[in-house]
This record gives structure tokens, sequence and C-alpha cells, in this order.
């Protein structure tokens, strides 16, 4: 059996170990990576600093590879290949012999020769190892710079940000992205970067790292320096040949193993792919020319040499702190006779160019910042040679009252690369809706792997998704359930102008059988969000945390949470949270969203604890609902010398005026009184940031376990007008999302992105602002605390029983003790 060496277990790694097993069975694999863990992904690396831990970011499980019969030695350094006895030597004195080597050492930072790069406080940002150092070291610094202005280094820049310290990116050339964005692109989105609190500084040569034991400073060239507290250097990368060089095989002069149209290197059993192969001069850094690689290798290792390794479009789209940036074909015009068309807003942060041919003919390529939604389709126009409409500058700047000829997904040729990661064509995406049955985007990953890399293709392949349902006839259908043959929007309307008041009504009116665990307590909150009614009262809901109006926990127990706005509290009614916790022997915990939660109570205690609640003056926290949770503050203004505006009284109105709202979701706020974002409003559903003239409002944020930055909505608006923009961006996602969806996947979801949301909440492109206004004060205008609207009416109160025929207390309930406080026994070490 053919035995077959992979040096290196990363991402291009990992691929060619799946191609191969995809094409024989009969290779016997073995892997060899410098690394402890198996292959991650390291085009997501920079979410391990917003939650994701290292087992997320991982392409498969360490089993998966004993499942494919594949050998796999983590933390294993390969120092040595012997090419005369096809063996090779690992740093642990480990020998095996091959039959094909395959180099996929990747590459390693490139780290410029200055003065004091030894310091503590300097780091790279390549490994998992190396973010771990930098969460680290960020926990004791304020300041912290990014030493290059690439793609790398503004996800640098993004860690540092989550990290929450202040940011400056330095590099050399005078623009951002040199080899992405011409001089009009990075100005925008230098603009944009320095809006969210990152300093730029362009045409900077950095002389020396200053410092004695510890980076003090960055020193340039022109006499200025930078103070900082932390470095990290990201300008570029060098591919890692070592082992190559040392065996004898042929490598580039500016380093990288050279390798033919085969990626076979200078010796023919040896191969090498991704970071590391030099191929035409060209070391490729991006994940899809890798996997594009594994192809070919995989391939040559099974006999089939027909395919070859030909170069690769290095077109890019990333979303770099909440900014859409994207270049695709040629992307500075360098084609002889091409004609540049440019759209420039710098309100909002937009910058588009597109290069066209002499003959007016062909799309050759272009730049876009801040809004990307066109880049899929372009790459394809590129790529396929799709001629252009009649007048090529509606592109970008749109053509009223008409639809951009040729610019739709039907134009492309059945050829058309769709996914460039896995090289899945709009044929094969067809042919698996077609000819095997696929009805959703989750089954064509699981089919084509498309959508599972960098997931740039995902929009077009949701758009060849539902141009074949349509051509088959196929009616996709989103009813609530099997008793409603409506949407949500449509029983929303219905309920609106029907005026109807409870989920029996609405069943038997239109609906069949007896409804379900879905449409129940859809149907509740539908109700509740439409006409601002206790929800308690609806007899039919079943969710239980809304049935009881708080969250049942581990063992049987609920939680209370009054609500604390903007997380003020007065030492009377904090010391009344004590006396009642005390009273009813409550685990208590500050909440990340500035308020106290209190666990462990009984059903039946929960109207008696709200009730001495309600008379110190409490009101519901609503942390039970899909409805308004939190506006989290800092002390802006009131306090900190770095405050413009008084953020604490800001949030305390907020949420006193959205408190009890009703939603598709639970939704949460932010208020900070500066650029420095103490309150962390960019990962809320909508955050509120001060600025010298007035405040900057982000939407569509979320954290949690798929965290996304909020987007930049409007700048510098008064309260007023921020307050108005909220009423309207508030009441239209409870119009128009879906069931149990947050504001960040509704935004992901909806045709025409931030944009459209942009004209409809700002521009009242729909002339429906003034009603989203009255339909919000109106809500506000019915609002009654529900819990006080519990404890003085008897039938409600009666509910909160455990048994329906004894008002006795679970005597089944079992604690023990933590740290002081009480905690449910763990029936799972019983």
């Amino acid at each position: 059996m053919k035995h077959v060496i992979l040096v290196g277990n990363g991402m291009t790694s990992f691929k060619l170990c799946e191609k191969l097993r995809k094409l024989s069975g009969d290779i016997r694999i073995t892997v060899y990576g410098e690394e402890i863990r198996p292959a991650y992904d390291r085009v997501h690396l920079s979410e391990y600093f917003a939650g994701k831990t290292a087992d997320d970011l991982l392409m498969a499980p360490r089993g998966w590879y004993h499942e494919q019969g594949i050998t796999l030695h983590t933390g294993e350094l390969v120092t040595e290949i012997d090419r005369a006895n096809k063996t090779i030597r690992t740093h642990h004195g480990i020998t095996d012999h091959y039959d094909y080597l395959v180099l996929a050492t990747g590459s390693g930072a490139f780290v410029p020769p200055l003065e004091g790069v030894a310091l503590d406080g300097v780091f790279v940002y390549r490994t998992i190892e190396d973010l771990n150092q930098i969460i680290e070291y960020g926990r004791h610094s304020r300041t912290a710079a990014v030493l290059g202005g690439g793609l790398l280094g503004l996800e640098a820049a993004k860690a540092l940000v989550d990290l929450n310290l202040e940011a400056h990116v330095v590099e050399f050339a005078p623009r951002l992205m040199p080899r992405q964005l011409d001089d009009a692109g990075a100005m925008i989105l230098a603009h944009k970067l320095t809006e969210i609190g990152i300093t730029v500084h362009t045409g900077k040569a950095t002389k020396r790292i200053a410092g004695d034991d510890r980076i003090t400073a960055l020193e340039f060239a022109d006499g200025t320096a930078l103070p900082v507290d932390m470095l990290v250097i990201s300008a570029g990368i060098r591919p890692r040949d070592e082992v190559a060089k040392a065996c004898g095989l042929a490598v580039h002069g500016r380093g990288g193993i050279l390798v033919d149209d085969y990626l076979r290197t200078s010796d023919e059993h040896i191969f090498a792919i991704g970071e590391a192969a030099v191929h035409n001069n060209m070391v490729y850094g991006l994940v899809a020319p890798g996997y594009d690689m594994a192809d070919v290798v995989a391939r040559q290792l099974t006999g089939d040499l027909s395919k070859t390794f030909t170069g690769f479009d290095m077109s890019t789209k990333l979303k770099l702190l909440g900014v859409d940036v994207g270049s695709f074909g040629d992307p500075f015009g360098e084609t002889p006779g091409s004609i540049p068309i440019a759209f420039q807003d710098r309100c909002n942060g937009v910058y588009k160019r597109i290069n066209i041919s002499a003959d007016r003919k062909h799309l050759l390529g272009g730049i876009l910042v801040g809004d990307a939604s066109q880049y899929n389709i372009f790459h394809q126009m590129v790529a396929n040679k799709i001629p252009l409409p009649a007048q090529p500058e509606s592109l970008i700047i749109g053509t009223p009252g008409k639809e951009d000829e040729g610019a739709g997904v039907k134009s492309l040729p059945d050829t058309a690369q769709i996914c460039s990661c896995e090289n899945i064509t709009k044929g094969d995406l067809i042919s698996q809706i077609r000819d095997h049955g696929a009805r959703t985007i989750d089954e064509l990953k699981k089919t084509t792997k498309a959508c599972t890399g960098c997931g740039g293709c995902t929009p077009l392949v949701n758009d060849v998704l539902k141009m074949t349902l349509e051509g088959l006839g196929v009616v996709v259908k989103k009813t609530l359930c099997e008793h409603f043959a409506f949407t949500r929007q449509d029983l929303y309307d219905i309920i609106k102008i029907e005026g109807i008041r409870t989920y029996d009504a609405l069943l038997d009116k239109h609906g069949v059988g007896d409804g379900c665990e879905i449409c129940k307590p859809a149907v509740a909150s539908l109700l509740a969000s439409i006409w601002n009614e206790v929800i308690a009262e609806q007899a039919t809901i079943q969710d239980t945390n809304d049935r009881f109006l708080a969250n049942i926990q581990r063992g049987g127990t609920y939680s209370v949470v009054p609500r604390i706005a903007g997380g003020e509290i007065t030492p009377k009614k904090l010391m009344a949270i004590g006396r009642i916790a005390e009273k009813y022997n409550l685990y208590t915990k500050i909440t990340g969203g500035q308020r106290i939660d209190m666990f462990g109570a009984q059903v039946h205690e929960l109207p008696l604890i709200w009730e001495e609640l309600i008379q110190e003056g409490f009101e519901s926290g609503h942390a039970y609902g899909k409805s308004l949770r939190t506006i989290k503050s800092c002390v802006g203004s009131t306090w900190c010398r770095y405050g413009v505006q008084d953020s604490v009284s800001f949030a305390v109105f907020i949420e006193n005026r959205y408190k009890g709202l009703r939603a598709p979701h639970k939704f949460k706020g932010a208020v900070s009184g500066c650029i420095r974002e103490c309150a962390e409003a960019q990962s809320k559903d909508f955050g509120i940031i001060a600025t010298e003239k007035g405040w900057n409002l982000y939407v569509c944020g979320n954290g949690g376990a798929r965290p996304q930055h909020a987007k930049l909505l409007v700048t510098d608006v008064d309260t007023d007008t921020c307050v108005r923009l909220i009423d309207r961006f508030l009441m239209y996602y409870i119009k128009t999302a879906d069931p149990l969806t947050r504001t960040a996947t509704w935004l992901n979801k909806m045709e025409g992105g931030l944009e459209h949301l942009r004209q409809v909440v700002v521009e009242d492109s729909l002339g429906i602002g003034e009603t989203l206004e009255k339909e919000m004060a109106a809500l506000m205008a019915n609002y009654e605390c529900e819990w006080k609207k519990v404890v003085e009416t008897p039938a409600l109160r009666a509910q909160y029983r455990h048994f329906i025929n004894d008002e006795a207390s679970d005597d089944t309930l079992s604690f023990v003790d933590l740290r002081g406080q009480k905690m449910p026994t763990d029936w799972n070490r019983k």
C-alpha cells in the first residue's frame, strides 16, 4: 500500500486528507503537525477573541482522523528529510518511511529586523498560542499597536478592539491594504476605522521598538514616537521552507519551495502545497488556492493527471471590524486600455470602483469598500466575461426604475465557479438540487462543501438554490407551523387589522387543530408585540418562562430579575435586594447586563418575592421574555474623564422607554460615553456611542455563541433623532423578522442588507417612518409591569403553585453550599 506523509497540519493539509480519502481508501496517510492540536480554521482566527474556543475552530476533531484511517502526530516538528532513503525524522526522534511526501508547512510571520523585537509585549499574530499570549498580556495593557496595515494587520487590530484596548495601526505604505485598495478606497476604510476608535498611521517607517525590559513606544524615522504598552507585528508572511532547504530541494530566492504545475518539487516524490509553495514566482496566501493545490496533488497521488495548477484569482471579500471590503479581478485598472468608473459616498463610508475594458463590453475588476453586497456577482462577471449593460455605470450607481441588466445569477453559465474554496460550480449546485433533492443551504453544504470555507459564497449559493427551486416549481413554505398556513408576518397583519386579542380567537378564525408548542408561544409573542398586554393573561401559552414570568433554572427553581435601568441603582434599593434575597435564601449574582439576578426561588414564592420588590419600587426585568433585556452603560461624562456625553442618563431613558417591548427574540442595547466603548455597544442589537457632536447609532450586533459586530447606521445625530430612529428600527424588526430571529440574523437575511435597512429607517424610503413611530408610542403608552399585575390579581397569583391540588412547597428540591451561597445539587454527580 502506498504511504503518503504530510508534513504540516493546517487547513490545506486537512483538505488534502479529505480529498485523498474521497478518491481512495487504499493509501496509507500519516500527518505530522508541529502544533499541539489538529488542524484549525485560521481564516476565522479573530473570532477566538470574540468567544469561540479552540475546539470551535477545529476543522475536525481528533477522532475524525482515526475514523478515516489517518495517523495523526501532533506536537511533532519534522526536522530532517532523507531523500535518498525516503524517510523523515522529527525533533522527538520519530523516523518514518514514505513513498510520497507532501510539504504543507505553511508560513510564519515576517518579523522585520528592528531593534527591540525581543522585548516583552511584542507579539506576532499567527497561531492560537500567539492569541493566548496576546490575550493574557492585553489584560494588563491599555494601548496597543499593530505593525502592518494589510489584511492580517487589520484582523489583528480587530483583536485589539475585542480586548478593549486603545488600538493603533501603523503602515509603512501611504495607504491601508496597499495590495487590495487604491487611495480613495483606503481613505474611506481608514475613516471607517477611525469612527470605531482605531487610530491609523500611514506612511510611517518604524525605526525601533523602545523600552528596557518591555515595550514602551514605537519610534519612527521622521522623529516622532507612539507610546504603546503592546505591539502585534503583522508585516507579512514568510514561507516555511527550512526543512526543504536542508534536504536540498530547490527554493525561491525570496523564500518558498519551487513547484511545477503538478505541485511537484525538484524531487518527483515530494510535493509542496499552500503558503510554503512558490508557483510561477507567486506565493498564495489565501485558503482557496491552497484547497485547489490540495485537489491537484490528491489527483496526482491517485493516478489522475488530468488537472494542473495554473494559478489562482486572488480576488477577496472580507469584513474588517464591521466594514465590508472587496477586491476582485484587476482592482487597479492595470490592464491596457482599462477605463475606471468610481462612486464615492463619504457620508455613509461607501466607495465603489469598477474597471471596464476599452470597448466597454466587459468588467475587468474593481474595489468595494463599505458595501460589498455586489462582490459575488461582480466577481462572476469578471471570471465568466459576462457582457456589461449598455450603461456600465449603472452597476454601481443604479438606474432608476430598472433592474441591473446581466447582473443576476441567471446570467451565469453552469461552469461558473460559485465556491472558490471547494471549486464548486453553478452546475454542481443545480445538479444537487435538481437530481439529488437538496432543498436547503445546509443540505448543499453537506453534499458539496460549498459555504464551508471562507463563507463568502453563501449569498450566491442561496441565489442559485432559490432560482433552481423556482424553476422546478417547488414552493418553499414559510408557514408558522401545521396549524397556521401563514408566515409570522402574515399573522402579524391579521392580528393587527382584525383586532384579535387572544390565541383561541386567532386559531378559531384562521387556524386548524388545537395548536402546538411552536405556534402557541409565537402567537403569544405576537399578541404582546402588537398590543403590549400582560402575557401571563394568555391562558394557552406553553412557554414555561412566560407562563411564570421567570426563567426556570437547574433543579426546577426560578430566577428573579428586577429591572435596574442602565445599571444605575440607589443604595436603598441595593439594600432592599440584599434583604429580600437573604429572607428567601436566594443565590445572588451581578450579571453581564449590569443588574442583579436572584436564583433558587420556588414557584409559590415568586409572587411573595415580587410583592416585596414592587413595594421597594422595582419592576419586572423581563429576563424571561423575548423582549428588551438590558441597556448597558458606562459612567459617561458624569464621572469618567474621557466621557463626552451623559451615557447613564441616556441609557436609563432608553431602557425605561422600551421596557416590556415584545419582539421576535430578546434584544439588548448599550450606551457608551465615548469611543473607548466600555459599554460594548457594538455587540448589541442596538448600540449608541457618544461623539463630540452627538451620537453614533449601531444596529444588528450580538454576542453569544455567534458574535457579530453591530453596523453603523448613522453618525453624529442629536438625542431626539437617535431615539426616533431606534423607534423605527425596533418596530420594523418586530413587524418583519421571523420567529426567534435575533436582529443580526434578521439583517443577514434581509434583501439589500444594511443599505435597505438604512433607506427604510433613516431615509424613510417606504414612507412608513411616522407609522412606525406612532405604533411604538402606542405600545409604550400601554405598558404595565407584568409582575405588578400578577401580584394584584388573585386569579393570576393563584397559578403559582407546585401542585394543582395543594399549596405546599416542593420538598424534593435539594441544595449544597457554594462559596457561602446555595446552589442546586448536581444530579449528574449523585
